[in-house]
């Protein structure tokens, strides 16, 4: 597990993850065979920018706070069988592909803000990972909304 001496280093890392996640959704709109598929894989791609623009500004603004807060987890991605992304996978495919990025991005800044040295980076680490559930709840509710009440 890689270590971490500052908490500049952790939002490097945190910004480095939200852009790998930002070029994942946008060669899947590159690739999609439909402009439905092409629309969803963009809208994707605009979330994860928001979200490292978010980390850039603490960066920059020195904020490291981050309220607690409690994110429901509607654990809907623990019922279904894993997808692996491809260009003309389904809508439905392609969120419960979102749901698993962001459980695992989750994963990572729970058990990051474990080994985490000092409070202040665990803060940071917990924020993180908090931020990553409100992602996965955005990608749970639109599977609820889209596809369990379509069947």
């Amino acid at each position: 597990m890689r270590e971490f001496k500052s908490i500049d280093d952790i939002l490097d890392f945190a910004i480095d993850e939200e852009q790998k996640a930002v070029d994942f959704y946008t060669s899947l709109a590159s690739k999609a065979t439909s402009d439905d598929m092409r629309k969803v894989f963009e809208e994707f791609a605009g979330e994860e920018v928001t979200h490292k623009m978010r980390l850039v500004k603490v960066k920059e603004e020195g904020l490291y706070e981050m309220k607690p807060e409690k994110v429901a987890d509607l654990r809907i991605v623990d019922f279904l069988v894993n997808v692996k992304p491809t260009p003309d996978m389904t809508y439905q495919d392609a969120l419960i592909v979102a749901m698993n990025k962001e459980k695992a991005a989750f994963k990572l800044y729970m058990t990051l803000s474990d080994r985490a040295e000092s409070s202040q980076m665990k803060e940071l680490f917990l924020g993180l990972a908090q931020e990553e559930s409100k992602h996965k709840l955005r990608f749970e509710l639109e599977y609820d909304e889209y596809v369990y009440r379509e069947n």
